[in-house]
C-alpha cells in the first residue's frame, strides 16, 4: 500500500531518525530461482523521481539488512531532498522489521538472482536512471553482477574487495558505466592507499577518500557526507543537501 506523509510548515532540523515525506510502498521481488524477497520503494511525494537508487546492503552474517543505517536514511531523506526513488530490499535469508526474505545466504553468488529481480522491478515500474548503491558486501554484488544490467553506474561504500575478483572489477573499465568508490580513511578492510591500487584496473573510477571515515559510517557527519556523495552523482542540482526541512 502507498503511504503519503504530509509536509510540515515549520523548519525541522534533520536528525538521525528524521523521516521526511515520501510515498512508501512495501514490495516483493521474485527471483528467477523461486525466492521471494521483501523490500520497500520510496518515491517523491508530488514529482516523478529523477533517478533511482537500488540499495544493496552489508553482509547478512554480520548484521547487514535493508535497514542498515545509511541505506535507511537514504530512503527516509532522499525522495524529499533530492527527488530520488529509493529501492531497498533484504537479500535472501535476511530479516528486518519489513519481514524475512526467502532462501538462505548465498555467499555473494546466489545474490546475483536477487539483484536481477530488483532490476526487473525497476524496469517494470519504469524507474529512471538506476544506480546501484552498495555498502560493504553489497559492493561485491554490484561489482560482480552489475554490468549484466542497464544501470547508469554503481556507487561503492566501504568496498572490501573480498569476494569480487580483479578480473570482475577490471571488466568495468570502458564499460560506459560510472564507478564511484567511497573509501573511509580508517576502514577495517580496505583503506585508501590500497584501494587506489586495486581500483587502478578501472582508470575511470571516481575515487573518494573520506578523511576520518570508518567502515560503518557512524554519526551524522559521516552519514551526511555519504548521502551528499550519492546525490552528487544522481542529481547534482540537489547538493549540498539541506540540514533542515520546511516542507518546501
Amino acid at each position: 500500500m502507498l503511504e503519503d506523509h504530509p509536509v510540515t510548515a515549520d523548519p525541522t532540523e534533520i536528525r538521525s531518525g528524521t523521516e521526511l515525506p515520501a510515498r512508501r510502498e512495501d514490495i516483493e521481488l521474485h527471483t528467477d530461482d523461486g525466492v521471494t524477497l521483501v523490500g520497500e520503494l520510496a518515491l517523491p511525494i508530488s514529482r516523478p523521481p529523477v533517478a533511482t537508487i537500488v540499495a544493496l546492503h552489508p553482509l547478512p552474517t554480520h548484521g547487514g539488512f535493508m535497514d542498515s543505517h545509511v541505506l535507511r536514511k537514504a530512503s527516509l531523506r532522499l525522495p524529499a531532498l533530492a527527488d530520488l526513488a529509493v529501492l531497498r530490499f533484504n537479500f535472501r535469508g535476511v530479516t528486518s522489521p519489513r519481514g524475512t526474505s526467502g532462501g538462505s545466504f548465498g555467499e555473494g553468488v546466489l545474490e546475483q538472482h536477487d539483484l536481477a529481480a530488483a532490476m526487473r522491478f525497476v524496469a517494470d515500474r519504469g524507474l529512471p536512471h538506476p544506480w546501484l548503491v552498495g555498502w560493504s558486501f553489497g559492493t561485491e554484488v554490484a561489482i560482480k553482477y552489475g554490468l549484466q544490467h542497464p544501470i547508469d553506474g554503481a556507487i561503492l561504500l566501504s568496498p572490501p574487495l573480498h569476494r569480487a575478483t580483479s578480473e570482475e572489477l577490471a571488466a568495468w573499465a570502458g564499460s560506459g558505466k560510472r564507478l564511484v568508490a567511497v573509501v573511509p580513511e580508517l576502514d577495517d578492510f580496505l583503506r585508501p592507499a590500497e584501494a587506489r591500487r586495486e581500483f587502478s584496473v578501472v582508470p575511470e573510477t571516481e575515487f573518494i577518500a573520506v578523511e576520518a571515515g570508518r567502515h560503518l559510517w557512524v554519526g551524522e557527519t559521516q552519514t551526511s557526507r555519504v548521502l551528499n556523495e550519492i546525490v552528487a552523482r544522481l542529481n547534482p542540482a540537489a547538493v549540498p543537501l539541506p540540514t533542515t526541512w520546511s516542507g518546501a
